[in-house]
C-alpha cells in the first residue's frame, strides 16, 4: 500500500483514540485509559515513521 494512503487513516485512529481515552477518562475507567494511551504511543510512532519515509 502506497505510504500517502496510509496516513489518514494513522490519523483517523489517532483521533478516535484520542476520543476515546477522554471517554474513559471522563468515566474514570483507568484500565481502558491506559491501555488507549498505549495505543496512541504506537500509532504515533508508527505515523512519524511513515512521515519522515
Amino acid at each position: 500500500m502506497e505510504l500517502n494512503r496510509l496516513k489518514p487513516i494513522y490519523l483517523f485512529g489517532i483521533v478516535l483514540n484520542a476520543g476515546a481515552l477522554v471517554y474513559a477518562l471522563a468515566t474514570e475507567s483507568w484500565l481502558y485509559a491506559g491501555a488507549f494511551v498505549l495505543i496512541l504511543v504506537y500509532l504515533a510512532f508508527r505515523f512519524r515513521m511513515i512521515a519522515n519515509a
